[in-house]
């Protein structure tokens, strides 16, 4: 867990292993933005950068080791690129990411603001501060995270700064729930855990939960969860987490598909790269970590959580290509191809999701592979029945700090999922896989009733190097969205 605090402590007086100073180009030379420096210590910090290559360009990251004059042992610099222009809060984020991953393994810091994108820096800082170490034996102290971050600012602190930081401490908290819950091996995390999970995540919280075992499954005709479910020795499972405090006038919906491995099923995928697929539940994880964050904010706004799970495995009882089941709401499905599994766990949790009518349903899964084709690994795919309600969605992941894009839902793939047997199948077109999947789900949306897809397949799991603030491995993508959206709900009319 880490530590976030704010005080005005002037930098050069800082306690801790290192302080993070933000850097500038400025003509031929750079300038650090630091009020609190004295001019001969700004001098001697801008001439050891300078030796050392520094240029201020944006996410630029320079250590300087044992500055007479500054308490700390090592000043870090982070470059924010030019000054005189509007500076971009996404890059800021990356940039004060960049700094604090190259902090590894210290216990304190401390970390001089921007003159503006606090909220950016803040964040930055404090997303980039994470390490799954878990399953490690003997995890290396190299590798741990900073304990404490504290910020600095230059004037007294304020009530707004203090929430601020609380805040940034809350949602950094929930990605890192998200980011663990990915992360963690399937082995160690099926349907029946992720849920336990799931409640204890908001145990300390005003957060009701509801579990359905496979047999309350059956009970309710959740056919689309037990049909992914069967041929696994994991049994499936339902949660429900309702956040409702008193007064709120907005409800807000939001599911996520919790595929805790997926093989492909009977219609098996190639080995190659199989082992992310314990990442096929990101957006249950980040259904749980938003509202983990949004009762510990405790936001005015009424919020139901829908988290289907399954494991989707091969054996004698898995469901087969060809093979035709009931949804919760009564539609029959033929399943075509076995690997395309999420969508039918979240017609059942959509299904119950549009009975209680709120406001707005958001749900979020590693849907397709066409995902990454069409939009590559950082960007998800914004879908919705209504334009006001994906531009609402998009906003607010901008707003976050979250790459999406505003994709359409074209009725002409309707008929491509068209079934001689049931009244849809599960696959239509190849082309086009990502829309598709989401006209799909979009059969299980009453007309009337907003809803927007988030296909976050990329942006979920980062299977390259660490950059900015995300880590390698999962990254928590949703989270900060949802967040948002919740927020900007309960604020408006």
């Amino acid at each position: 867990m880490t530590t976030l605090t704010i005080t005005a402590t002037a930098p050069a007086q800082a306690a801790g292993d290192a302080l993070v100073l933000p850097l500038h180009p400025k003509a031929s030379t750079i300038t650090v933005a630091a009020p609190g420096l004295t001019r001969g210590q700004t001098e001697k910090i801008v001439n050891a950068a300078r030796a050392l290559g520094a240029s201020g360009t944006s996410g630029e990251v320079t250590k300087i080791a044992h500055v007479s004059g500054i308490k700390a042992g090592l000043v870090v610099t982070v470059g924010l690129g030019d000054a005189t222009k509007s500076a971009d809060a996404e890059a800021v984020r990356r940039a004060y990411g960049n700094a604090v991953r190259a902090l590894t393994g210290k216990r304190r810091i401390s970390v001089v603001l921007p003159e503006d994108n606090w909220a950016a820096a803040m964040v930055g800082a404090r997303l980039a501060n994470y390490a799954f170490t878990a399953f490690k034996s003997a995890p290396k102290k190299e590798n741990s995270p900073v304990q404490t971050i504290t910020f600095l600012c230059a004037d007294r602190v304020s009530a707004e700064q203090r929430s601020l930081v609380h805040e940034v401490a809350v949602i950094g908290d929930a990605v890192d729930l998200a980011r663990d819950l990915v992360n963690t091996p399937p082995n160690a995390l099926p349907p029946a855990t992720l849920a336990r999970e799931a409640k204890a995540a908001v145990a300390a919280a005003p957060v009701k939960v509801t579990i359905w075992d496979e047999k309350a499954l059956q009970r309710d005709g959740c056919g689309g969860i037990l049909a992914v479910g069967q041929g696994s020795a994991n049994p499936p499972r339902l949660v429900k987490l309702e956040y409702a405090p008193r007064g709120a006038s907005k409800h807000l919906a939001i599911v996520g598909k919790g595929i805790t491995f997926d093989t492909g099923g009977i219609s098996i995928k190639p080995a190659a790269n199989m082992d992310e697929m314990k990442g096929d539940m990101a957006g249950a994880a980040a259904v749980i970590a938003a509202m983990q964050a949004i009762a510990a904010l405790r936001l005015p706004v009424r919020v139901t959580g829908w988290v289907p799970s399954a494991e989707n495995m091969p054996s004698g009882t898995a469901q087969r290509p060809g093979d035709v089941f009931s949804t919760y709401d009564g539609t029959t499905v033929e399943v075509l191809n076995t690997d395309a599994e999420g969508r039918l766990i979240l017609a059942d949790a959509l299904g119950m999701a549009v009975e209680e009518k709120p406001d707005l349903i958001i749900d979020a899964a590693t849907l397709t592979g066409a995902q990454r084709i069409a939009l590559g690994s950082r960007t998800a795919g914004v879908m919705s029945n209504t334009d006001d309600a994906r531009t609402q969605v998009c906003e607010a992941a901008d707003a976050a700090g979250e790459a999406m894009w505003p994709m359409p839902l074209p009725e002409d793939l309707r008929s491509s999922l068209d079934s001689a047997t049931a009244d849809i199948a599960n696959i239509g077109d190849r082309m086009g896989g990502m829309l598709s999947a989401g006209v799909f789900l979009k059969e299980f949306i009453p007309p009337g009733q907003p809803w927007v897809h988030l296909d976050i397949a990329g942006p979920a799991f980062n299977d390259k190097a660490a950059y900015g603030y995300t880590p390698k491995g999962g990254t928590g993508a949703a989270v900060r969205t949802f967040v948002e959206v919740a927020s900007r709900l309960a604020n408006s009319r």
